[in-house]
């Protein structure tokens, strides 16, 4: 990675801060790319763009010289045609903007577990699963993701991560919510929750981070591989983990029974084994490790 410049399209979200500080301690440049700036990436150079508006030419200017790419952007919003803007349409003009340069950079896109669509419980999720996105965010991720994999001319891979949590998670993530919601508590007050029945794959951001960067220096393109923990854990005790790393006592919690809207399946299990044989990548965070670390980033004021 050393003397390689890096461009990491939403580099101030959750996990493109990640990105961008995996690069540097691993020898790289940095350019950052963003709508706005944040003071947690000052230290790298820095561009205001909405890349899904900026004309290809413009992009391609931006983007020529740099060794890679990587697609960070994107997340939930209520509106599909919101969705449809930040996860397929930036990724159209992005690989307009790549097929434009005589040296096109590596392109690493971060797309999501939830492009495959509901699965069975127990069943192990691999890359030969056909996508069956089921939601609007699913939806429009896998488009995205697809113009990717459809760009055979591009070197080119797609991540398919599992829900994350570490430092910095978005308070738009059903851990981020809880955690603001530990914030808000007075003194004697419970955390009235209603958690969905669902057990799900979880993975510290810093370790996507590093499974990016690996992809990076990978020489496998055109083919989606899954980044996760590997692991199912029950909604209920990713909560009481959070409750603890907080230093509430367990009875804090009020669990109530009310109907879930849920953004994602109630069942998700990377098979990360391609991850390893492909990119030498293995998780090394504990799930107790990254929540602490999640709640004590929400005291810092480059949380907001």
């Amino acid at each position: 990675m050393s003397g390689r410049t890096v461009a990491v399209l939403g580099a101030t979200g959750c996990v493109g801060r990640q990105v961008c500080a995996t690069v540097a301690r691993a020898g790289g440049e940095v350019l950052a790319v963003a709508r706005h700036p944040a003071a947690h990436i000052g230290r790298y150079g820095f561009a205001a763009l909405d890349v899904a508006a900026t004309p290809a030419p413009v992009l391609a200017e931006l983007l020529e010289g740099v060794d890679a790419v990587v697609n960070a952007t994107g997340g939930w919003a209520r509106e599909e045609a919101d969705m449809a803007y930040a996860h397929v349409r930036l990724v159209e003009r992005l690989v307009q903007a790549l097929r434009l340069l005589p040296r096109p950079p590596r392109l690493v896109h971060l797309g999501t577990i939830h492009e495959y669509g509901p699965i069975a419980e127990g069943v192990l999720i691999h890359e030969g699963i056909e996508p069956r996105p089921a939601t609007p965010y699913a939806r429009t991720k896998q488009a995205g993701s697809q113009v990717v994999l459809d760009a055979a001319d591009l070197d080119a891979i797609v991540l398919r991560a599992v829900n994350v949590c570490g430092p910095y998670t978005t308070e738009a993530s059903f851990l981020g919510m809880v955690t603001g919601k530990l914030r808000a508590l007075l003194p004697g007050e419970p955390l009235q929750l209603t958690i969905a029945p669902a057990r799900r794959d979880y993975l510290d951001v810093r370790d996507l981070a590093d499974a990016v960067v690996r992809a990076i220096g990978s020489a496998e393109r055109g083919r989606a591989v899954n980044i996760g923990r590997g692991v199912a854990v029950e909604l209920r005790e990713l909560v009481r983990l959070l409750v603890a790393a907080a230093g509430f006592p367990p009875e804090v919690l009020q669990e109530q029974h009310d109907r879930v809207e849920s953004k994602g399946g109630d069942w998700t299990r990377a098979d990360i084994t391609l991850a390893g044989r492909l990119l030498g990548w293995r998780p090394v965070v504990g799930l107790d490790e990254s929540l602490r670390d999640m709640w004590t980033s929400f005291d810092t004021q480059e949380h907001r």
